[in-house]
């Protein structure tokens, strides 16, 4: 397949800027692999499509406040820095992009908060956007490492805001971005942003999930900026994904396990679930625990081992989230499906409306 093969005219106010009033009240398109039939519904009737012992697999990943702003020593200027990951713990050093990119080098100090008591030392160019702070805190009150630690980061991330990613969401943060950006079961922290089609469900949503009989198994990937990063290349083989880490664990693999030897419907609830599970499944289809990287690319044609069903919102052109939709419900199907959604006024992006791909 080809980068331009993923191309279709999006009009920017079809991109959602605010979720809806209710998580549960977005629109759902479903569309049938085996005929090609669509159907236009609420999210809130999903469950419509499931029966008891099937499984729906969720990520369980907490966006934190990931994007803060510094003034740089002796000239002041506003340096807008996205928190990335931690890279060492105890010596507080963290891979962050910095913009504008081009005022920041090696050496040069940066003062967070109105006090200006948070600061951190350049030490390391990693691309041209990135680089590598230490933030010098002496936490006094801190009796031990683990505890000034803990401080650290909680002082840290209340300089912080959500992390609504820019080529979507055109506006300042708000009071509900804290809440919404992030599923009703975040608890794993490390995403810098959401996994999208998870917001969708809400508790009332869990709870008649729950009374059907339907499990709910957790794995873990925290979605980085590759997600957003623009693909440069023509060839799709070429492309390389950022590494984000995964987790799963024996609880997950014990449910996806049984309803895979049961022949129950599996549901991966989004295209992070998808890349989780495929980068965790053994040759006979089965899950295995893992906790460690996946830099796991999917794009058309592919075989997916695992679920049989696919939640996914809708996706920008030329993402990364959209190839992998379309390789789990065949290009021409999808695609053709997103003009559908275009005419109908479903809403794209993390905050849009969304698609449950089944048989």
């Amino acid at each position: 397949m080809k980068l331009s093969q993923f191309k279709f005219d999006l009009p920017k106010e079809r991109i959602a800027q605010h979720p809806t009033t209710f998580r549960d009240d977005s629109k759902l398109m479903v569309l049938h692999k085996s005929t090609g039939k669509i159907e236009h519904k609420k999210f809130k009737d999903i469950l419509d499509y499931f029966d008891d012992q099937d499984v729906f697999i969720f990520n369980d990943t907490k966006v934190f406040p990931a994007r803060l702003y510094g003034n740089k020593e002796k000239t002041g200027a506003r340096i807008e820095v996205f928190l990335l990951r931690e890279l060492n713990a105890e010596q507080r050093l963290w891979d962050v992009l910095v913009d504008p990119a081009r005022k920041i080098r090696i050496g040069n100090k940066l003062y967070f908060g109105e006090d200006e008591s948070m600061v951190a030392e350049v030490i390391d160019n990693t691309t041209s956007r990135g680089r590598t702070l230490r933030f010098l805190y002496d936490g006094e009150e801190a009796d031990d490492e683990q505890t000034k630690h803990l401080k650290f980061k909680k002082e840290l991330f209340e300089l912080g805001e959500t992390p609504l990613p820019k080529e979507m969401i055109d506006r300042a943060v708000e009071t509900d971005d804290e809440e919404r950006f992030q599923s009703i079961f975040a608890v794993s922290e490390g995403a810098v942003t959401a996994p999208s089609a998870n917001l969708h469900f809400s508790r009332e949503l869990m709870k008649r999930m729950e009374i059907k009989g339907i499990e709910k198994a957790f794995v873990t990937l925290h979605a980085g900026l590759g997600n957003f990063r623009e693909i440069d290349v023509e060839d799709l083989t070429k492309h390389k994904v950022d590494s984000e880490q995964i987790n799963v664990d024996s609880e997950a693999v014990a449910i996806v396990n049984k309803a895979k030897e049961g022949r129950r419907n599996i549901c991966a609830v989004g295209t992070t679930v998808m890349r989780t599970v495929e980068s965790t499944v053994t040759t006979d289809g089965h899950l295995t625990e893992f906790d460690g990287w996946t830099n796991k690319f999917i794009f058309p044609p592919y075989e997916f081992q695992v679920a049989d069903r696919l939640i996914s919102n809708f996706h920008l052109p030329f993402s990364t989230q959209l190839m992998l939709v379309a390789a789990f419900g065949g290009y021409d199907m999808v695609m053709d499906a997103y003009q559908t959604a275009l005419k109908e006024g479903y809403r794209f992006g993390i905050y849009g409306d969304a698609m449950l791909i089944t048989d």
